[in-house]
């Protein structure tokens, strides 16, 4: 499956393909939001898509994506299990808790809770 817009919960949603390329640059990011020009309003990304230094907060680089899809008023959906990621680090776990109280990144085990989160955020 290649990335694709699909309609869940009544938002455009691009939906990224686990098996595509993996999101390790900020040009990387820019091109996920590139392709939200196809009338997407959030993006989906497996956790797995994105490079080790996302969970590294250290890094810098999960801040640097979360702002560019902030600023861009975008919702970023990151998709799958990051217990292992969550179990090394304080820090990460008040992210993922804070992140999830915001309208702009938000963390989730599978599609179907995406899908909830997205129901609840519609009036």
């Amino acid at each position: 499956m290649a990335d694709a817009v699909q309609t869940r919960a009544g938002v455009a949603v691009l939906v990224c393909d686990p098996d595509g390329p993996p999101i390790a640059t900020m040009d990387d990011a820019l091109d996920l939001i590139g392709a939200t020009y196809l009338g997407a309003e959030a993006v989906a990304v497996p956790a797995a898509r994105l490079d080790e230094r996302f969970f590294s907060l250290g890094t810098r680089f999960a801040g640097e994506i979360m702002q560019k899809f902030a600023n861009y008023r975008l919702t970023l959906a990151v998709v799958g299990d990051i217990s292992e990621h969550l179990a090394a680090s304080s820090a990460l776990r008040a992210l993922v808790r804070e992140s999830d109280r915001s309208g702009h990144v938000w963390f989730v085990p599978d599609l179907d809770a995406l899908d909830a989160r997205l129901a609840g955020r519609r009036p």
